[in-house]
């Protein structure tokens, strides 16, 4: 299974994605804006699904937002809880949460979903879908170009798509886009790209 691949291949390379990526400074700002703006004046749960480190659950916790992390790895977890005390981290995975049907009010998917087949994507978008209430958000970041196609990520194979047709995967499952942001290749950086939705 791939998420069994994926947390296997993080937990082998946990302290060193910690020590260079476990911090806001590393978060470019226009999408630390695009994540506050979508997901800090909502009314309900936000489940922050893929946390990492913990660093975007803890950022939006200081901003008031009613988060959990929620991660495969257990060594991210052992860190977040132990960095930042006062947010709720659970391990699980991105389709598995046990939560009921339209009981959270933003998600938020950084990249999380890189790492997944399209057929994956598919049933991680639908499960998303099913846990946001009528209006919710999601906010999800990948990797972004001109083709979807697969390369090798220095932890396990992840995958490019483009911006239109991640758009188009998200309008299938019930995720309207409402904002978009793309950058260009910057330095060791891939091509970013991040979209907002709501639940329709």
């Amino acid at each position: 299974m791939t998420s069994d691949r994926v947390q296997q291949a993080y937990s082998a390379m946990a302290d060193v994605y910690v020590e260079r990526l476990a911090t806001m400074d590393v978060v470019h700002p226009d999408d630390r804006r695009l994540v506050e703006r979508s997901l800090t004046n909502l009314t309900g749960p936000v489940l922050d699904l893929g946390c990492g480190p913990g660093h975007l659950s803890a950022h939006l916790h200081g901003l008031g937002c009613d988060v959990t992390g929620v991660d495969l790895v257990p060594e991210f977890l052992a860190h977040a809880r132990a960095t930042y005390p006062g947010v709720p981290f659970l391990q699980g995975s991105l389709t598995e949460s046990g939560r009921p049907d339209g009981s959270v009010a933003g998600v938020l998917s950084w990249y999380s979903l890189i790492h997944q087949d399209p057929d994956e994507l598919d049933v991680s978008l639908a499960e998303v879908r099913r846990l946001l209430a009528p209006g919710g958000a999601l906010v999800v970041g990948f990797f972004e170009g001109a083709v979807r196609e697969p390369f090798d990520h220095r932890v396990t194979t992840a995958h490019r798509w483009p911006v239109d047709e991640m758009s188009e995967r998200l309008a299938a499952h019930g995720l309207a886009e409402r904002e978009r942001l793309l950058r260009g290749q910057d330095g060791e950086r891939r091509p970013h790209g991040a979209i907002a939705a709501v639940a329709v």
